[in-house]
């Protein structure tokens, strides 16, 4: 069954980014190899992803994709990518991009279809993914904690969620960072209380 998995960095007080929007303080605060074998065995099971706007336009910018854009397929391959925006972005050449707006509800089901027996993954922001959390949409949440404090900056998932919400499934760590793995279990709970 397909899930759909919120898999991010975040900063120890809870940030995604900083204050420009930039991750280069994850990249200063870097694990060790474990996290990219961490990735690759996640995006091995992802057949399709979304992103917001600040995110695409971020990766755009830090890879420079305009100007190469064969980066793109070395990090995603053909995984069919939907950026949820209110504006005109230059599509990068060769990938496979959708760019959308409204309601994230009607494009998951294209997201789901899209992934055959693959997961969902939505990058981000935080706010795109509450989008997703609100439609009870979000099955699954993978953080990696970097040792690092921002202060402020976007934050990682800009919705309350109680602990009824959430269940463990896993943690792991290296020398600095620490993975945690929650299912969301909003549908169960809204189930049992009724509605």
């Amino acid at each position: 069954m397909t899930k759909t998995q919120y898999y991010t960095a975040t900063s120890i007080d809870g940030f995604i980014a900083d204050e420009d929007n930039s991750l280069d303080w994850l990249f200063a605060a870097s694990s060790t190899d474990k996290e990219d074998d961490r990735f690759a065995t996640f995006f091995a099971g992802v057949g399709a992803m979304a992103m917001g706007a600040t995110t695409y336009e971020w990766v755009l910018e830090h890879d420079q994709l305009l100007e190469h854009p064969t980066k793109w397929q070395d990090y995603y391959g053909d995984t069919p990518c939907w950026v949820f925006t209110h504006r005109a972005l230059p599509p990068i050449p060769g990938a496979a991009l959708t760019f959308v707006r409204g309601a994230v509800g009607p494009v998951h089901d294209k997201m789901v279809r899209a992934s055959g027996d693959k997961n969902v993954w939505i990058i981000g922001g935080g706010d795109l993914v509450g989008q997703f959390l609100d439609q009870e949409l979000l099955d699954e949440i993978h953080l990696g904690m970097a040792p690092v404090m921002l202060g402020a900056g976007a934050p990682l998932l800009p919705r309350r969620l109680e602990a009824s919400d959430l269940t463990l499934l896993g943690v792991e760590h290296d020398r600095g960072f620490v993975f945690l793995t929650y299912a969301v279990a909003l549908g169960e709970k809204h189930e049992s209380d009724g509605r």
